[in-house]
């Protein structure tokens, strides 16, 4: 380093012989880098899950896969893998068993690393990868320009051309950087909630500070403006389904806590109760249960049933105790009036004002939102449904909770008699839509839509018909 002037520094560096290093095992492991591709599929159970990732590097050892955080729950160290198949671009794929070394986040988007060892490799297995190995390290010298009149591999010229870019287009990055207020925060608690569940499962390591950020962030959404809270938690769609209702509900229940007392201390226990409670369901992913995103049989239901007791259990061999107000929400959130709730069947005279509040924002979150196959209810059917049941649901809580939100929900699909359809962005006092996001003219099915309109342009779009549901049309938040 030398010093050219009081503000000025010139480096000088030597750019190493090689882009490749050398793993415990000895082996040459190969970067895949400047575009380099392969998929490998991991069959997590015999005859069972199949999970899709990206390979990331290569070695006569073994790979590392490139998967969603989500995807990764499936997996724990040291799991035996039955079959692992690496596709290369041209088609050719190597088969073998293997086991999990190590998993750890990756990036800042929901994504996760594992480290995926080859394990009863044969000889001609063992050549084969050689060769393979010999064709990647061919291929990155290429791409690199480490080494001069090196042809590109046959393995990653593609059989079919004219394939989508995997990066994110400029109009993609262009949508980013105009997220909606608070988007950028509720979807780094849903970030955080699946490295905190990561790291639980496969660390031993529980993070009391990242939970207790993600509950503040969420308290300080509503206490900042609760309206633009309740729209960016519209943004979870297309999260893992433990991990979006967790956030949303938890989200709904500051914000009603905070309508009813701002000042009350329970206020941050109980969402943070709230946003762990579902947790023990990844824990329960093994043989029984090997993935939360199929539609469960009888046996697989009873058995997510005993999830709140499994996160105790585990969170107490973390040495880590939940406040009274923070186990109550865990323990009691599925808990109902007439004691048919679960885990332990409580019924009205044991269960706290705190949980009752959560059973009901739970029960019609669950409802407005496909689960297990079924399709999701408009508000105003959910609410009904839940209405017609004080046996199991506090009849003043559910008029309260009525009152509050409306039967247009903010962050809902509202469609208008002119064929338009649009996310209800802000309600007025008597919950009627008076701002929303155009998304789509039902004319032009293939056009999207961005552009914001109040209630005094609402002439243009026709009369408000009710809430839809946004996969009948195909339709997604525009960011």
């Amino acid at each position: 380093m030398h010093k050219k002037d009081a503000d000025t520094y010139l480096i000088r560096c030597r750019l190493p012989e090689s882009v490749f290093v050398t793993e415990s095992r000895g082996a040459l492991r190969i970067p895949f880098i400047l575009g380099m591709n392969a998929r490998v599929s991991i069959s997590a159970y015999e005859s069972e899950l199949t999970i899709e990732a990206r390979v990331r590097n290569f070695s006569a050892g073994g790979c590392l896969a490139d998967m969603s955080i989500e995807d990764s729950l499936s997996l724990y160290v040291g799991q035996t893998v039955p079959d692992l198949a690496i596709t290369f671009p041209n088609g050719e794929c190597l088969f073998s068993k293997g086991r999990v070394r190590h998993i750890r986040p990756f990036g800042s988007l929901g994504r996760a690393a594992v480290g995926l060892q080859f394990i009863d490799v044969s000889s001609s297995m063992s050549k084969e990868i050689f060769q393979h190995i010999a064709e990647c390290e061919r291929e990155a010298a290429s791409r690199s320009g480490l080494k001069e009149n090196v042809t590109p591999s046959e393995l990653f010229i593609a059989k079919r051309t004219g394939a989508a870019a995997t990066s994110i287009s400029k109009s993609e990055k262009s949508k980013m950087s105009r997220q909606p207020a608070m988007v950028p925060e509720v979807l780094k608690v849903a970030q955080q909630l699946k490295v905190i569940m990561m790291f639980i499962k496969n660390r031993g390591i529980f993070s009391e500070d990242t939970l207790f950020e993600c509950g503040d962030i969420l308290i300080d959404g509503v206490k900042e403006n609760r309206k633009q809270l309740l729209y960016a938690l519209s943004f979870l769609r297309g999260q893992p389904e433990w991990v979006r209702h967790a956030v949303q509900s938890s989200g709904l229940l500051a914000d009603m806590l905070i309508t009813r007392d701002p000042h009350s201390r329970q206020i941050r226990e109980a969402v943070i109760g709230a946003l762990i409670h579902n947790m023990g369901k990844p824990l329960l992913i093994g043989k029984q249960i090997p993935s939360l995103k199929v539609n469960m049989n009888p046996a697989q239901r009873d058995l997510l049933k005993r999830h709140p007791g499994t996160l105790l259990k585990k969170l107490a061999a973390l040495n880590w105790e939940p406040t009274k107000t923070c186990r109550d929400i865990i323990e009691n959130a599925n808990e109902r009036l007439d004691g048919s709730g679960y885990p332990a069947g409580k019924a009205a005279s044991r269960l706290s004002g705190q949980a009752k509040l959560l059973s009901v924002i739970k029960v019609v979150n669950k409802l407005t939102h496909e689960r297990n196959g079924a399709a999701p209810m408009p508000p105003l059917d959910a609410y009904r449904w839940v209405y017609v049941r004080p046996d199991l649901y506090e009849t003043e809580i559910v008029v309260e909770y009525i009152k509050h939100y409306g039967f247009y929900p903010i962050g809902s699909l509202a469609r208008f008699s002119g064929g338009f359809l649009a996310w209800v962005m802000d309600i007025d006092g008597k919950g009627t839509p008076n701002k929303v996001q155009l998304t789509k003219n039902l004319a032009f099915p293939d056009t999207s839509i961005d552009t914001v309109l109040t209630s005094a342009d609402f002439h243009q779009i026709g009369t408000l018909q009710g809430i839809v549901n946004p996969d009948d049309f195909g339709v997604k938040p525009v960011f």
